[in-house]
């Protein structure tokens, strides 16, 4: 089985006070990506980054002090470009840090007991969401073929995501730019 994983593509890291230029140079991408999966039948999961009014005294908020993707505001939603399609249900999965531990879960709902497990990763940061939840899944998913499409990931910076990729590699996951994906199971 073949599952996406989308972290935070959200208004505000894509075009607002955490947004890149990058960030902004991969939604279409991404959006193909979805398309692919969706049109194959396979699963797709969203993580959105998830805050309250009071993030600034939270330790994330103390050390990052830019309110983001507070709940309920524009900055908090997933573009329609990447969220909305043919009638398709995405799960959507609210974490209010850099690595949802609600995701395995998720994937092994969806999942069941399979022999071979594909899981690929897309999204922002690549240095702190993306490698977050790749890690997180990796352990809980030791045996899963697990990648990351560094075409559809922007890092902080060009040169962390770069870091955070070459830190996957380690770790044994696959970071190759991918095409398409493996045919549905």
């Amino acid at each position: 089985m073949d599952i996406l994983a989308v972290i935070d593509m959200q208004n505000d890291f894509i075009y607002g006070p955490l947004g890149t230029e990058e960030a902004r140079q991969i939604i279409g991408r991404a959006a193909e990506k979805i398309r692919s999966y969706e049109n194959s039948g396979n699963p797709v999961i969203f993580t959105a980054d998830t805050h309250t009014e009071g993030y600034l005294q939270t330790s994330e908020g103390r050390n990052l002090p830019v309110v983001h993707c507070v709940e309920g505001t524009a900055g908090w939603e997933i573009p329609a470009l990447l969220s909305k399609s043919g009638g398709i249900e995405h799960r959507i999965i609210q974490k209010p840090c850099f690595g949802s531990l609600e995701l395995p879960g998720v994937i092994r709902d969806i999942a069941g007991v399979q022999t071979e497990l594909r899981i690929e990763f897309i999204g922002v940061c690549t240095d702190i969401c993306v490698i977050s939840n790749v890690l997180i899944t990796k352990a809980h998913f030791p045996d899963a073929y697990i990648s990351v499409d560094a075409a559809c990931c922007a890092g902080v910076t060009p040169d962390t995501h770069r870091m955070a990729l070459e830190i996957m590699k380690l770790n044994h996951i696959k970071t190759a730019s991918v095409k398409g994906v493996v045919s549905k199971n």
